[in-house]
């Protein structure tokens, strides 16, 4: 469905537990190739438990920000035109405002930034006035021994070892963003005592109970390794674990999770205290069961999945998922489109965005949604994968190297382009016809160039250890086991190949 200029609609914002107003300003297309309705859309200063009355429609204004660094700014973007499904058209009336925005958004406004306005208010107003008047000092300060401007909004690495180290942030009157690399109690009153610091990371602390019950944090990231409880405020709307997260961490929160986004990564670990969680996002996925994802969370409204990449099962079971109005997957696989629920079996849902996912799935997907596309969903399907993609990246024997802690980035990502490259090399020999002139030289030589090649990444660090000489090994006596395969189906097995001399010229080859 697409709005009309002028329109006003409503949408229920969880943490007010209200209804807040948005309002179509304008309308326009894109200059793509394949031209988009967008439509701009003004936040309205206006929250209420009921749908608001024609008397309440006439004194609608727009919503003025000036929470934190914004100085009297109108929350006025373009998005698809595309009305989500919650969204309940309750008007319409001239635009409030007839100025062009020049902002875009990914999404519908749904009265986050009139909350943040709200609870900036709610703070005495000498602490905001200090804040604005520290905003705009560009001056230098000394502050744990290191200089930096008094309107720092982040501080990183931050160490305390005394209440003096935690006392010394009280000169920076900007301060919102925190990241802590070790643990003193002292920073529990700072943060109880300073409601503009609205984000802090925690590693390292040692800690087996953490209480953040007492702050106005919103936003925690902490590394759960041999922790046992979490206790969150009852404004915490983000939380990501981090870590070897014990079985049976408790996380003590409002409503049990109802208003919470939590994020993880690799695998589902046993959570207790979140059986209402709201919105669940799960990145460098290896393999996930996601219908243990619906065991876990049967209330959720949001599901975001981000593969390494990886291979997902059960994903038929999220039409299960009653309230579901957003599911995304990236670079996930191990399904078909016949498995995926067809639209009538998600009633709200309101957005679907997939990418790098089997081509198959990914056409089959499109034909399914692509009436409802047209009325109730934001449907976004890209980069479908072939069998092809997969076997060099999904089945990619050095993706695993990525983040193992002796081996750079670097080295991990030319490995995985390296057998890539070996694949490509190992296609186009199976093609060949003059097999038994020249394939035995260009084994060998494929052989020494694969060698050559962790020859070259080692030379310096000597980073190449047993594990991944036996992985470089194993990998290369794949490589060969595949082309023999290909060989019997393109030349019905008239060629043999002579493994026992390309293995003594990889360990003639090698130097780690």
């Amino acid at each position: 469905m697409f709005p009309s200029i002028g329109d006003i609609y409503c949408s229920f914002n969880e943490q007010m537990q209200q209804y807040t107003a948005c309002q179509i300003t304008a309308l326009k297309e894109t200059e793509d190739k394949k031209p988009r309705q967008l439509a701009a859309i003004l936040q309205l200063n206006w929250s209420g438990d009921q749908l608001p009355t024609e008397s309440e429609l006439d004194v609608m204004k727009p919503l003025i920000c000036n929470f934190f660094f914004w100085n009297g700014t109108l929350e006025h973007n373009y998005v698809k035109a595309d009305v989500p499904v919650s969204y309940i058209l309750v008007g319409n009336r001239p635009p409030l405002i007839t100025e062009e925005s020049r902002s875009y958004s990914s999404g519908w406004p749904a009265g986050e930034s009139l909350y943040r306005q709200r609870q900036w208010e709610l703070i005495n107003e000498s602490r905001r006035t200090l804040f604005k008047q520290a905003a705009h000092d560009h001056s230098d300060i000394t502050a744990r021994g290191i200089k930096m401007r008094r309107n720092t909004s982040t501080i990183r690495n931050f160490i305390p070892t005394s209440a003096d180290d935690v006392a010394e942030l009280e000169a920076l009157p900007c301060l919102t963003h925190i990241e802590m690399n070790g643990y003193h109690e002292a920073i529990i009153p700072f943060l109880k005592e300073n409601p503009f610091v609205y984000e802090l990371h925690v590693q390292n602390h040692g800690q087996r109970i953490l209480n953040f019950s007492q702050t106005q944090l919103t936003q925690l990231v902490v590394d759960a390794s041999g922790m046992e409880k979490i206790i969150l405020n009852n404004k915490m709307d983000f939380l990501s674990l981090t870590g070897e997260i014990s079985p049976g961490l408790l996380i003590d929160t409002t409503g049990d999770g109802q208003q919470l986004t939590l994020s993880i990564a690799e695998t589902l670990p046993e959570i207790c205290g979140l059986s209402r969680l709201s919105s669940l996002q799960l990145y460098k996925i290896k393999e996930l069961d996601i219908e243990s994802v619906v065991q876990s969370y049967p209330e959720l409204s949001e599901l975001r999945l981000w593969g390494k990449p990886g291979t997902i099962s059960g994903i038929h079971s999220i039409q299960h998922l009653k309230s579901l109005q957003m599911f995304s997957t990236n670079d996930l696989f191990g399904f078909d489109g016949d498995q995926f629920p067809s639209p009538e079996h998600l009633p709200e849902l309101h957005t679907l965005w997939m990418s790098s996912l089997p081509a198959e799935a990914a056409k089959s997907i499109k034909t399914r949604y692509k009436k409802v596309a047209e009325t109730r969903i934001d449907l976004d399907i890209t980069q479908p994968r072939k069998p092809e993609w997969l076997a060099e990246n999904l089945n990619n024997p050095f993706r695993d190297w990525d983040g193992r802690e002796q081996i750079k980035a670097v080295h991990a990502k030319k490995a995985a382009q390296l057998y890539k490259q070996s694949l490509k090399r190992i296609r186009e020999l199976s093609q060949r016809n003059d097999y038994e002139d020249t394939l035995s030289d260009q084994l060998i030589s494929f052989t020494q160039e694969y060698t050559q090649t962790f020859n070259q990444m080692d030379v310096k660090s000597e980073w190449i250890e047993t594990v991944e000489r036996e992985e470089i090994a194993t990998v290369f006596a794949g490589l060969i086991d595949q082309l023999e395969d290909q060989l019997k189906t393109t030349q019905s097995g008239s060629f043999k190949i002579d493994r026992e001399q390309l293995y003594e010229v990889f360990d003639r080859t090698r130097d780690f």
